[in-house]
């Protein structure tokens, strides 16, 4: 089971590095004002709706910016925890995993529902939405399970795990 959470943390870690970057310069994009963000991002933004036709990123429904929002001040200041929760070894770790998750999940849910409902949505398209829908089962998958003292963190070793010495 330790190896199995080990690799868990490992692949969270690095979805969690991409989401911290990602989410405030790509995804704020759809939410805050295109003059806010360097050109280089407003370019690599539509080269990306272009490209894979993202009409959902394009056209800005209302429900799809609250969940950028939602995004934006829930869950990337989760995907934060979670970075540190991982690369220090910390006990609630399951809790920030589990919140992220469920979040992620109940947004791709709705989305991926408007994109195979509306069928605007091209294979390539949904192709780049269906890992994030996986990472937030793995999210909550990581959430349910235990913490284990005898885990190893990616960084610096947790304080419970040492003896004291005198």
């Amino acid at each position: 089971m330790g190896a199995f959470v080990k690799l868990l943390d490992l692949l969270l870690f690095i979805y969690f590095f991409f989401i911290a970057i990602v989410a405030p310069l790509f995804d704020g994009q759809t939410a805050l004002p295109s003059h806010m963000f360097p050109p280089v991002l407003v370019d690599l933004k539509d080269w990306y709706t272009q490209e894979y036709g993202d009409y959902l990123v394009s056209e800005k429904p209302h429900f799809f910016v609250g969940l950028v929002w939602l995004e934006l001040l829930f869950a990337w200041p989760l995907s934060v925890l979670s970075l540190y929760a991982i690369a220090a070894g910390k006990s609630w770790i399951n809790t920030t995993c589990l919140l992220y998750g469920v979040s992620t999940l109940t947004s791709m849910v709705a989305i991926l529902s408007e994109m195979q409902g509306s069928e605007r949505a091209s294979d390539k398209l949904l192709m780049l939405y269906y890992p994030f829908l996986g990472f937030a089962v793995l999210s909550i998958l990581r959430g349910l399970l235990p913490h284990s003292g005898k885990t190893i963190s990616i960084g610096k070793p947790s304080a419970i795990g040492r003896k004291k010495r005198a």
